[in-house]
């Protein structure tokens, strides 16, 4: 059974989707591959796994924390699934190429498929996706928009203490 709730952030208000104990959706106002709404289940701002999320976004935001730790869950493709469980591997504060992300997982042609997959992401800034950008250097696609990529990496690199 889903539930979902709606927490403010520097970003702008964020979606927090839960299946269970555990979180399955971040979703920023107008998210490319942004869901149906129905999908999200009941409104239940109490749960104990929204209130965990915000704590630990609000720390995050506050820059006094770098990993989360909140219980996730994730429904998609098992190549997204290992796509998305590597974006949890990026160190905060850094950046790596499409091309990079593919080595990793040991397939150093699916560039074009690890793009795919990050863009479809259903965990934004928990689960970095916004750390991943093009061959040179270039933010290239962001779900949450480029203005919010290029803020969470300036947040991360500490340009915005």
């Amino acid at each position: 059974m889903r539930t979902h709730a709606v927490v403010d952030s520097p970003c702008g208000p964020l979606t927090l989707v839960a299946e269970g104990a555990a979180l399955c959706g971040l979703y920023m106002v107008d998210q490319r591959h942004r869901p149906d709404e129905l999908t999200f289940g009941s409104h239940d701002p109490g749960a104990e796994i929204f209130d965990r999320a915000e704590t630990e976004l609000k720390e995050y935001f506050a820059g006094q924390r770098q990993e989360f730790e909140v219980p996730l869950t994730f429904v998609g493709t098992p190549f997204q699934r290992s796509v998305w469980a590597q974006l949890r591997e990026i160190p905060y504060g850094t950046t790596i190429s499409y091309g990079q992300l593919a080595d990793r997982l040991g397939n150093a042609g699916a560039s074009r498929a690890v793009g795919l997959a990050n863009g479809k992401n259903p965990i934004g800034i928990i689960v970095p996706c916004h750390r991943v950008v093009g061959s040179n250097g270039s933010l290239t696609g962001y779900g949450g928009g480029l203005d919010r990529k290029r803020y969470l990496l300036d947040f991360e690199q500490g340009a915005l203490f």
